[in-house]
């Protein structure tokens, strides 16, 4: 039997925006990106063996925990982690099953909701740059900035003029991140619409997920079709060297959590991160 080739995770990144400034194009969701171009049923990452696979997304995490406490200590770096997806596509699922094992000290969640009015009064990206992490950090962004580029467009409440805007905003606003110590990995949890039905299905079913059911995830399910456009819009015009999107198909949970914890620790590893040297006049000390 032929043997698997080994997966790249360059073959799931899209960073095709040079510039800050994307082209008014008229439509750029046909510009460069599409994803439907992704088979969100795919495992690239999969060994064919689910127990082996959910074996080997424990060990990245636990490496991750590891590699954290270098990050936490080190103090060069930053990382900021988003996860976008539609409705179900497992985002809390992420952070328990590739951030569980993380400490608490130098690890936070920040799950994202409509802007109170105290956040609507303050441009768009103010809530979010209070948010992101300082020195030996890793933030995780349940949702995030790319709200105000998905539902505004899909409900008309901006312009197409206004929604490029955004685009370059979010392009300079991650620029700057990056180039003041933060790494941007931005996950697209890519599922398929059937797997979408049986997920919220399994929420109705279940009396213990039914806070997480709303009436409006099927008013959104809907407009499946605006919303992948949107996704694929936004990709093609905040895909950039800085800050690269990355295509995880994620009709898996368990895929999901093996191909993001390997992209993390890869992206870990790249830093280079060390411990501070320590006071050499602790050599000498005993503690009795």
């Amino acid at each position: 039997m032929a043997k698997k080739p080994t997966p790249r995770l360059a073959d799931f990144q899209f960073a095709a925006a040079a510039s800050a400034k994307p082209k008014a194009t008229p439509a750029l969701r046909r510009a460069g990106f599409d994803l439907r171009r992704f088979d969100p049923a795919a495992k690239p990452f999969s060994s064919n063996d689910k127990a082996a696979d959910k074996d080997a997304a424990a060990t990245l995490a636990s490496d991750i925990d590891r590699l954290q406490d270098e990050l936490y200590a080190d103090r060069r770096f930053k990382m900021l982690v988003v996860l976008q997806g539609t409705d179900t596509s497992g985002k809390d699922g992420t952070i328990r099953g590739v951030f569980g094992q993380t400490s608490a000290l130098g690890v936070h969640a920040v799950g994202w909701k409509a802007p109170s009015e105290q956040e609507r009064a303050h441009d768009y990206l103010w809530r979010i740059h209070h948010e992101v992490p300082g020195a030996g950090e890793m933030v995780i962004f349940n949702r995030s900035h790319y709200e105000d580029v998905l539902v505004p467009v899909i409900k008309g409440w901006i312009t197409h003029d206004e929604t490029l805007q955004r685009y370059a905003h979010i392009n300079d606003f991650e620029r700057m991140l990056t180039e003041t110590g933060t790494v941007i990995l931005k996950f697209m949890l890519h599922i398929s619409k059937d797997e979408q039905r049986l997920r919220l299905q399994e929420r109705l079913d279940d009396p213990t997920k039914h806070w997480k059911f709303a009436v409006g995830d099927l008013e959104q399910r809907t407009r499946w079709d605006d919303y992948q456009a949107a996704y694929s819009a936004a990709i093609a015009a905040t895909g950039t060297p800085w800050a690269p999107w990355t295509i995880v198909p994620a009709d898996s949970k368990t895929h999901r959590n093996l191909m993001i914890a390997t992209a993390v620790k890869q992206s870990l590893l790249s830093l280079k991160l060390r411990y501070p040297p320590g006071d050499p006049a602790l050599a000498s000390i005993k503690v009795v």
